[in-house]
């Protein structure tokens, strides 16, 4: 992506963010979901930011992406955490492996916004470990027919497009990958409310029960969508890195600004040293952060300009495993942090710091559990021979 288109599309995030800030402030209060995200990233163009220009997007490459996502993720976990799910885990894999039929029945109108795409692959019995999934797929004539249910999904609820995962039924075969259209017979969707944080953000489960998916809506080759899944976080576990340092960059804007504007003890609080303590703590978490997330979409950037480059791609793998794990905790660190500057102002979604407190805690958990990418980290160093689950 040329500097001024990579310029153009980081001025349109910007416009975005300024416009949705005070919908998503309010929405936030009212615990509902923000039904103008949708609109707002039409009209500034922001639902293709990956897709190449011939599908109708923008053709970003990962660190201009990276660097949007950051900007994007200071508004809030909730508004990062759809366009992760509709770009970075929806759009990503029609658009690795897909055919060049599904990419254009799919990719422009997810550029438009008339289609938007979710990822449907955790389940209520199957989170670290996807290979424990129960939904099945079974063939039949032009198409395959799936059941099951999958859990905890990003606009699992608003979605008209999700790529999704089953075994052959009977057993004794591999994952398989699907484009599944959820105006589909036998697809039903619940929203999910009870959450910890991200309320103005879509989370639901689904069920499929004999739902019908076109024989030409199966993505990669049968057997392949272990391969398409993992391949896809590495997409997926940058943008939660990214959608972290934006979180910790608002965070220390926040603090700062309160810490200089909050008298206690006959002075501004940020002459105390002990707040100063806090506010060093976040801006190392930011500088450290930036300079992973930086490194991780390069390597991705690399290893998809050579796509059969194996040492690339296990480079970008380990590298976008080891920004989300730090990022999502540091993240989390400098919220609390936050929160303890603003003191008791702290303990309340009426301020910025506690609603991103709230939301980016679930960043330690999606897109790989903390547990599971230090095992996957150490076996980096380790060697193979030491993975942990086999």
């Amino acid at each position: 992506m040329s500097g001024a288109n990579s310029q153009r599309l980081l001025d349109d995030v910007e416009a975005f963010c300024q416009e949705i800030r005070p919908i998503e402030e309010l929405c936030y209060v009212e615990h509902r979901y923000n039904d103008q995200l949708i609109p707002l990233a039409k009209k500034h163009n922001l639902l293709g930011m990956i897709v190449p220009p011939e599908y109708g997007g923008r053709g970003s490459d990962t660190v201009t992406y990276a660097r949007a996502l950051a900007r994007i993720g200071r508004e809030g976990t909730g508004v990062r955490t759809f366009f992760s799910g509709h770009t970075s885990i929806g759009e990503y894999p029609i658009l690795t492996w897909g055919n060049d039929e599904q990419k254009r029945r799919y990719l422009p109108g997810a550029c438009t916004g008339e289609k938007v795409c979710a990822f449907g692959l955790t389940e209520p019995e199957a989170g670290s470990n996807p290979l424990e999934m129960q939904s099945t797929y079974e063939r039949q004539g032009d198409k395959y027919i799936l059941n099951g249910v999958k859990y905890l999904i990003s606009n699992g609820g608003i979605a008209t497009t999700i790529v999704t995962f089953a075994y052959p039924k009977g057993g004794g075969g591999r994952i398989s990958a699907f484009i599944l259209d959820t105006d589909a017979p036998g697809f039903a969707a619940e929203d999910l409310t009870a959450k910890m944080g991200m309320p103005t953000a879509n989370t639901a489960m689904f069920e499929m029960t004999d739902c019908p998916v076109p024989a030409s809506n199966l993505l990669g080759e049968e057997g392949a969508g272990f391969r398409v899944a993992m391949g896809t976080l590495i997409s997926g576990r940058i943008s939660v890195a990214s959608g972290c340092l934006g979180v910790i960059e608002d965070c220390l804007t926040e603090a700062s600004n309160y810490a200089k504007e909050r008298n206690q003890h006959g002075k501004a609080i940020a002459r105390h040293q002990l707040v100063q303590e806090h506010i060093a703590a976040i801006e190392m978490h930011r500088i450290a952060t930036e300079c992973l997330v930086l490194r991780a979409a390069e390597a991705k950037d690399a290893s998809t300009r050579e796509p059969k480059n194996a040492e690339l791609k296990t480079q970008a793998d380990i590298l976008a495993a080891q920004a989300k794990m730090f990022a999502a905790n540091a993240s989390w660190d400098a919220a609390d942090r936050a929160v303890q500057i603003y003191g008791g102002r702290g303990w309340s979604t009426l301020y910025r710091p506690g609603r991103h407190l709230q939301d980016t805690r679930v960043c330690r958990i999606y897109e790989g559990t903390d547990e599971i990418l230090k095992l996957k980290i150490a076996a980096s160093v380790l060697g193979k021979e030491y993975e942990a689950f086999k």
